[in-house]
């Protein structure tokens, strides 16, 4: 007797599988950054507050900073913290657009493509434009 094909056949791409496995990625990377910058600056500075102005400024401008942190010539705790939440910021973005290029290349369904499209674009322009 054969067996019938399922959803999650050894053969199909699970995409569920995926998403669940970007958002876990990007919020335990997230975390473990986070909370080893705040441990490092506790040990060397005996107190486990950071001091963010995060006024006035988009994803973009947080990226470009963290890039000048990234290759500067003295590494700080601030700069994992920096990546934990960069992590966390565009996890949700890596989640939609891996969902668009999957509704695009592998299902072809044309009509969630456009609309994973518009999301994408919404949080790209509320991420960095705005």
């Amino acid at each position: 007797m054969e067996r019938p094909e399922t959803k999650h056949s050894h053969g199909h791409f699970d995409m569920e599988l995926l998403v669940g496995y970007i958002l876990l990625v990007g919020v335990l990377l997230s975390v473990f950054l986070i909370c080893a910058g705040l441990m490092w600056h506790w040990i060397s500075k005996g107190e486990l507050s950071l001091e963010y102005p995060f006024r006035g400024t988009n994803l973009f401008g947080f990226l470009l900073l963290l890039t000048k942190q990234f290759f500067s010539d003295t590494f700080h705790p601030r700069l994992l913290v920096n990546l934990g939440i960069a992590a966390l910021l565009l996890t949700p973005l890596i989640r939609v657009v891996a969902s668009m290029f999957y509704f695009a290349m592998i299902e072809r369904n044309w009509k969630y493509t456009v609309f994973t499209g518009f999301v994408t674009v919404v949080l790209v322009y509320s991420l960095f434009l705005r």
